[in-house]
């Protein structure tokens, strides 16, 4: 079951892309910006739709909680999603727990390829002032 939440946070919209599978949740969260309209989200999940969903099924799961899984009167039916869709969140902490993990990677990462960047360039620097005073020697 793939569910999407879209909701105010701060100065921006952001989308909220959930996957449960089983009995495990994965979420993906996404700045959207300025408020999107219908056409504008339905243009935005064409086209960055698949890279989501990818980008859902590589983050790390976490336990969905209990479900039940019963069968539900139509009109009851029609009635939960209207109000869930009326909620101006619908993460649940299960989802709230998953996008945290995944921010947490993101940042590891990111701190990981900084670190590697710096150290790249230092070894050029050092290269580059080595090169200088070979050629500085070679001159005199």
């Amino acid at each position: 079951m793939i569910s999407l939440a879209v909701y105010y946070e701060g100065p921006f919209w952001v989308g909220v892309l959930e996957m449960v599978e089983g009995d495990e949740l994965r979420v993906t969260r996404f700045v959207l910006g300025s408020e999107p309209t219908d056409p504008e989200l339905y243009e935005f999940l064409m086209r960055h739709g698949s890279a989501l969903l990818a980008r859902t099924a590589e983050s790390r799961a976490v336990p969905a909680g209990e479900r039940a899984e019963r069968r539900v009167n139509p009109k009851r039916a029609a009635k939960l999603a209207a109000r869930q869709a009326a909620r101006v969140s619908t993460r649940s902490t299960a989802s709230q727990e998953a996008m945290r993990i995944e921010l947490e990677g993101r940042k590891r990462e990111a701190a990981t390829d900084q670190r590697e960047r710096r150290r790249e360039l230092a070894e050029y620097r050092r290269e580059v002032a080595r090169r200088k005073r070979v050629e500085r020697h070679r001159d005199t």
